[in-house]
């Protein structure tokens, strides 16, 4: 099995702690949970609320997608890390149903947690293959 390559995208958001946006083997790329920070303004305020952080990350999501080739049609499974769960679970899923296409949602998990890093309401992360 050859090593893994490990990508930098020059577009995404800085990293908020010691990680590669993506690393990849065997056309398999795992994507680090991306936070809705700002590509150009990593010191900005997140954006308020669920709905307008889940747009920022999806849009982070995509922009190391598209950095690697790749778009959401390639994402295959997904996990979503919410810190108000019950508040913010149906607010996020009509946002991030949004991004894909009718009948093609990747398999998902959503877990509540205590605590996400710059105090982010959401975190998702996501596995995609090259076709």
């Amino acid at each position: 099995m050859p090593l893994p390559t490990f990508h930098m995208i020059d577009a995404a958001p800085q990293p908020v702690a010691t990680f590669s946006h993506a690393s990849e083997v065997d056309g398999w790329v795992f994507l680090t949970g991306q936070m809705p920070t700002w590509p150009d303004a990593p010191g900005r305020p997140l954006p308020e609320g669920i709905e307008a952080q889940t747009r920022r990350v999806m849009d982070n999501l995509t922009i190391v997608l598209e950095g690697l080739g790749l778009g959401l049609r390639h994402v295959v499974q997904a996990r979503v890390y919410l810190t108000q769960f019950e508040r913010d679970y149906a607010p996020m899923n009509a946002v991030y149903q949004s991004y894909f296409a009718d009948g093609k949602l990747p398999a998902r998990t959503c877990i509540g947690v205590s605590g996400l890093a710059v105090g982010a309401l959401v975190e998702i992360d996501m596995v995609a293959r090259r076709p």
